[in-house]
């Protein structure tokens, strides 16, 4: 049971609000809530009370809801929101009061998931002030009293002071000044930033972006700036005009002030818990906080000193929830009591913060469904003689997995030896074996520059020693390459998509071939497992593509089978292939490709899933059950970035989150962590010293260890290592990124009063690229021609054939490059990964591909050599087509989009868009739509829009929303309740 209550009972005010992504803004006038005008936000006033609504962070939760009659489909995202309510240091106490409660009325409308915050003036927190960067400026007045209008022909000199992420007006008086605060001087000419000698880099470049707002807002960007550093006397012009506003230089006294950050101390160190009943708050004797002793039917409240929170159960009524806030803010009010901050949270939806507070919160793992399971669902209830439509119309289109990057460079791996590393052969080297550890140094073209990544890969069975050798190795390759490169550190089981699309073809083995392995097995007297030819092997065969496929050694047991996957299995000269019940033509078409690889020239015995021969169980010692549901990874999910120091000493990372981050907050003099959920990005500025450059892996793998956003992340999850200047676009990718910011000179400081000073243009230095480093030996000249699969001749006993018919190799050599990539896994496909349309030679191509493929013999394995599509009913414009249309981006994705959704056809009196769908309004395909249109696919809602109301509403054409990573278009559909 959740909250439920009537619009009626709540404010009119709220309604349609968590209907768009960013934020919305709210002022309490005369008791009631006020909607403000986009170009209020940000603009406050000491008299007033505020609430900001911030939303929607996404959680997406499958459900699948089964009657006796029908079954329901719905996969409905969960939205959840940050609501604060900020208080002017002059609001009254109604004010106060009146916004504490419409914040409740918020959250219910948005259905009472959201995180409330209370935000008082000059005590912000920090996620509070992120929506508003660099600063807010609270002006004086409000509704009540009257707003002050500004003299426009005269101007008020005023001194701010920047106090950690605050910046505050203070007397413009000399003895105001320190040595340990920024302080800006804003006059009607100029603007002056005073930097006391005890601040650091990192503040000073923080107060010049509130510099630039300052100037932009109150001056029309038209104001000069100018920085005077403590300590210099009068050394310049702009020195002599500064002080001379103050009355003459003098020297600041030596007294230590108190610094910018807020240094409140906690004078209750103790947490105490407290159930809220009729009014009042009872205190709750225990030695220690479990979740347990919180009652779904009660609210509560927990009282950490600087920290006040108030957690209300899911059954409990609205009025409830109001009585326990206002008793609350009644404890608040003690004059006693620290400045505190005041947390809402709703039982389910609570921050970390807040778990962090209990001794043991057990790890919630909410009732999902994955997509694979509905379709089992669907097959089952198929059978059994149920409609079933609307829930295979919510099975997901086949998305194809991004690699961000252009995966068709050049690829080195070696295999680490104890102390030393071995250059593998193009035949061997995306042939791995879980005993080993591997180094592999991939290089490829991004903007007309050579791009390097350098990773490691250890196996599951790797020992300790070579794990530490092969760390040592790479990080002196990186060194060698003065840091210009990304790393990263790999484990078996955890590789990310990446790693795979750059291996394209990945055969995993069992055992090792290193003197470390080799020697671990004899010491501990452990059989030897390692792949022979000859002998008994099963291999799982996964993976998207041809582009994208791995063979998987697992233990020759009929346990090792699932229904989701295809396998090979061999004994000596006897190869069998079973397909599970659930996998599609494309995996087992991927079955064939890999038996080039592992077993060449041997027929195989094909098996289907309930149809097996007695001789494929007994090699696998008989029939017993086996699981059906496919294997799950991590996905990936709204990205966290972190500021971090290490302490070495403690051997403990210690962090702040940067919330609504930018670019802008990457500092070049520190070390920050990008978390991802499913890995993480340790970017390391250029001024970073060497030691902290070298322990970059060290202080990732702490942070996953420590779990600072209660995750239970894995320590095995794959870590990124981002050198500034050398980020790669898999890691840009979360930001808004501009790389000449990047390859600036100087320190921070320097590099944005430079961007300042040259109308926001960044002036560049950039290093000079290298070339492909030699390293080990090799060569980085033209790499060798890659081996071809081998051809197979026909069979009648085989199902299809395997390898390249004459007229497929005919016309494969047709787009041959001879300085293609150097890899020991032929390209199984003739195309490229990240194909480009419109080029000179196109027409050349498509006559060749007519003329050519008129010669194979037989159309049936044409049809499976060439890449599967979904065929549709063209429209009867299309009908009257007699010549192709180019095949553009946006073409691209229309197919794309035309063979993923469920295709039906158009009723009379609809209209249809360029792709075919029909077209329907906006208000109609919501969520909570009132006269919603049936016979949809439901997790596609924004395709039945026009193109013109598309574009209107997500800000972007069909094409660049689907470039989004799927976890930031679920975000925007969500925020337009279109999921």
């Amino acid at each position: 049971m959740s909250l439920a209550v009537s619009m009626r009972n709540l404010d009119q005010a709220f309604q349609g609000a968590g209907q768009k992504a960013g934020i919305e803004v709210w002022r309490i006038e005369n008791s009631r809530p006020v909607s403000l005008p986009t170009s209020s936000y940000g603009k406050f006033f000491t008299g007033d009370s505020y609430i900001i609504l911030k939303g929607p962070i996404c959680v997406v939760v499958c459900n699948i809801t089964i009657c006796l009659a029908q079954t329901f489909a719905s996969k409905s995202g969960v939205l959840r929101h940050d609501i604060h309510y900020w208080l002017g240091k002059d609001t009254s106490q109604d004010e106060a009061g009146a916004a504490a409660v419409k914040t409740i009325e918020l959250d219910a409308v948005l259905g009472g998931r959201a995180v409330q915050y209370r935000e008082v003036q000059d005590q912000e927190t920090n996620k509070f002030l992120s929506l508003f960067k660099p600063c807010i400026m609270p002006r004086e007045g409000g509704v009540a009293t009257g707003f002050k209008q500004v003299d426009e022909d005269e101007y008020k000199t005023r001194l701010l002071v920047c106090k950690g992420k605050q910046c505050v007006q203070v007397p413009f008086a000399r003895s105001t000044l320190n040595h340990e605060n920024i302080f800006i001087l804003d006059t009607q000419s100029k603007i002056f930033q005073f930097n006391g000698s005890n601040t650091s880099i990192q503040e000073r470049a923080k107060a010049l972006e509130v510099v630039q707002y300052i100037r932009d807002t109150y001056h029309d960007g038209k104001c000069d700036i100018a920085t005077i550093e403590d300590g210099k006397l009068m050394a310049d012009a702009d020195g002599g005009e500064f002080w001379a506003l103050f009355g003459g230089f003098a020297p600041l006294p030596r007294k230590t002030a108190a610094r910018g950050e807020d240094t409140t101390t906690d004078s209750h160190p103790t947490k105490k818990l407290l159930r809220v009943e009729k009014g009042k708050a009872d205190p709750i004797e225990v030695d220690s906080l479990t979740r347990e002793l919180l009652d779904t039917d009660k609210c509560y409240i927990l009282d950490c000193g600087l920290e006040v929170y108030v957690w209300m159960g899911r059954n409990t009524s609205l009025d409830k929830r109001k009585s326990a806030s206002s008793v609350a803010e009644e404890l608040l009010r003690d004059s006693d009591r620290p400045k505190s901050h005041l947390i809402r949270v709703i039982e389910g939806f609570e921050t970390v913060t807040f778990r962090s507070k209990f001794e043991s919160w057990p790890q919630t793992t909410n009732a999902t469904v994955t997509e694979e399971g509905r379709g089992k669902v669907a097959a089952l209830l198929q059978r059994q003689g149920l409609n079933v439509k609307g829930l295979l119309k919510a099975a997901p289109e086949k998305e194809e997995p991004q690699a961000h990057i252009d995966c068709t460079g050049n690829l080195q791996v070696w295999r680490v030896n104890g102390q030393n590393k071995v250059l593998l052969s193009a035949a061997d080297q995306s042939k791995f074996y879980s005993g080993d550890c591997y180094i592999f140094q991939y290089s490829y073209t991004e903007e007309d520059k050579e791009e390097h990544l350098i990773g490691t890969w250890f196996g599951k069975q790797s020992v300790e020693e070579e794990r530490a050798s092969a760390v040592s190795l790479a990080s002196k390759m990186v060194e060698s390459m003065k840091f210009m490169v990304a790393q990263t550190c790999i484990h078996e089981g955890s590789e990310p998509v990446l790693f795979f699309l750059i291996f394209q073809s990945f055969i995993l083995f069992k055992g090792g071939l290193s003197d470390g392995y080799r020697k671990y097995i004899a010491e501990k007297e452990i059989p030897d497992e390692t792949y022979t030819e000859d002998g008994v092997a099963l291999f799982r065969v996964q993976g998207s593509g041809p582009e994208n496929m791995q063979a998987i050694q697992v233990e020759a047991v009929t346990p090792s089978l699932n229904s989701s996957y295809c396998y090979i299995l061999h004994s000596g000269s006897n190869v069998f292939t079973w397909a599970g019940g659930l996998t599609s033509p494309d995996d087992q078409d991927l079955v064939e490709r890999q038996l080039d690889l592992i077993k060449p020239d041997l027929q195989t015995k094909p098996q289907k899933e309930g149809s097996e021969s007695d001789e494929f169980w007994e090699l696998l010692g008989g029939k017993t059950e086996y699981p059906s549901q496919k294997i799950s990874s991590v996905p990936e999910g709204d990205p966290h970035l972190f500021s971090c120091t290490y302490s070495k000493a403690k051997f403990i990372v210690q962090v702040m989150e940067i919330y609504n981050f930018t670019q802008d907050d990457l500092m070049t003099e520190d070390i920050f962590i990008l978390d991802c959920h499913s890995d993480i990005f340790v970017w390391v500025g250029q001024l970073v010293d060497t030691k902290s450059k070298l322990q970059a892996l060290t202080i990732g793998e702490k942070f996953l260890k420590q779990d600072f956003l209660f995750e239970n992340l894995s320590c095995e999850t794959p870590i990124y290592i981002v050198m500034e200047g050398s980020e790669p676009p898999f890691f840009t990718r979360f930001f808004t990124w501009d790389s000449a910011k990047s390859n600036m000179h100087g320190n921070s400081f320097q590099r944005k009063l430079t961007i300042m000073k040259h109308g926001g243009t960044p002036i560049t230095a950039k290093p000079k690229r290298r070339g492909t480093a030699s390293i080990g030996g090799r060569s980085s000249g033209a790499p060798e021609k890659p081996q071809r699969s081998r051809s197979v001749s026909f069979s009648p006993d085989r199902p299809r054939v395997r390898g390249r018919s004459p007229a497929f190799n005919a016309l494969a050599s047709r787009f041959e490059n001879p300085s293609s990539r150097n890899l020991s896994t032929p390209p199984p496909m003739v195309r490229k990964v990240y194909p480009k349309s419109g080029t000179p030679d196109s027409g050349t191509k498509a006559a060749a591909i007519a003329a050519l493929t008129e010669s194979f013999d037989r159309p049936s394995a044409r049809e499976t050599l060439m890449p599967r599509i979904v065929k549709k009913a063209a429209s009867p414009a299309a009908a009257k087509t007699t010549s192709p249309e180019p095949k553009t981006k946006e073409n691209s994705m229309s197919s794309r989009l035309e063979s993923l959704t469920i295709q039906e056809d158009v009723k009379e009196g609809e209209t249809e868009d360029e792709e075919g769908l029909p077209i329907h309004p906006y208000e109609r395909l919501t969520t909570s739509s009132t006269d919603p249109v049936t016979d949809i696919d439901v997790t596609k809602r924004e395709t039945y829009l026009s193109a013109t109301e598309f574009k209107e509403k997500f800000g972007m054409k069909r094409v660049e929303f689907y470039k989004l990573p799927k976890w930031k278009q679920n975000k925007l559909k969500m925020g337009l309740q279109l999921f």
